[in-house]
């Protein structure tokens, strides 16, 4: 997926989970944050991110933060951005080969899940997590508790259950790492989730992303593995 209207500026301060404060040009400007996860150690003093400008006149801020720059890694933000990009691949057979369908929310009992595959001979439904924590070349998720993210796993169980395929799906948005892992320390019970799927079928699959000011693009296979040292 690609973005216009690029702009560049230098993170100064965040007063809430929406809202972020960055130097533009000299300026200051109040930007929305397309990320609702603490991105604590994304967002720091004076980093270099990256923002698209609307040309809404409507909005109450002028530009959307969808990356920043951490070290030499260039890391998309944009929490829209994964299921777009996923969307994308799936529709090229990036999972399922040759797919006759690609539904995105699909309606499953009375939830919904990111997206429904089929081709001639398979059906799968596809739930997909972006990871945006990055520690030492290996990255983690969640970044903060995550008891939907729990919900998620047991839907993906039911699925498999009633006879479908189905897959946990980490979309990283960045490029360059050894690894995912579930993040352990901030949520084990998510992990222990993820196992207990695993057990019952549920296919747990992890691939990176080339990113740029202005897109990102789901790459290749990175390893899933349950522990990193």
């Amino acid at each position: 997926m690609t973005y216009s209207h690029i702009r560049s500026g230098y993170f100064l301060s965040r007063p809430n989970r929406f809202i972020a404060w960055v130097e533009i040009d000299g300026r200051k400007e109040k930007c929305h944050v397309k990320n609702t996860g603490r991105c604590k150690e994304l967002l720091t003093d004076r980093a270099l991110v990256y923002m698209q400008e609307s040309d809404n006149p409507a909005r109450k801020t002028r530009y959307d933060v969808i990356a920043v720059q951490k070290g030499e890694l260039l890391i998309n933000m944009d929490a829209q951005a994964p299921n777009r990009a996923a969307e994308e691949w799936l529709k090229r057979g990036g999972l399922l080969p040759h797919p006759t369908q690609v539904k995105a929310e699909a309606k499953y009992g009375q939830s919904r899940l990111d997206f429904y595959l089929e081709n001639a001979q398979r059906r799968m439904f596809v739930e997909v997590k972006g990871v945006t924590l990055e520690e030492h070349g290996v990255a983690k998720f969640p970044d903060a508790p995550t008891q939907r993210g729990i919900k998620h796993i047991q839907e993906l169980c039911r699925c498999v259950e009633d006879g479908y395929e189905a897959t946990l799906l980490f979309v990283v948005q960045m490029k360059g790492m050894y690894c995912v892992t579930p993040n352990w320390d901030t949520h084990p019970e998510f992990g222990q989730a993820l196992q207990e799927a695993q057990r019952k079928g549920v296919q747990i699959l992890a691939i990176d992303c080339t990113v740029t000011p202005d897109s990102i693009t789901i790459s290749r296979e990175v390893p899933f593995v349950w522990s990193y040292s």
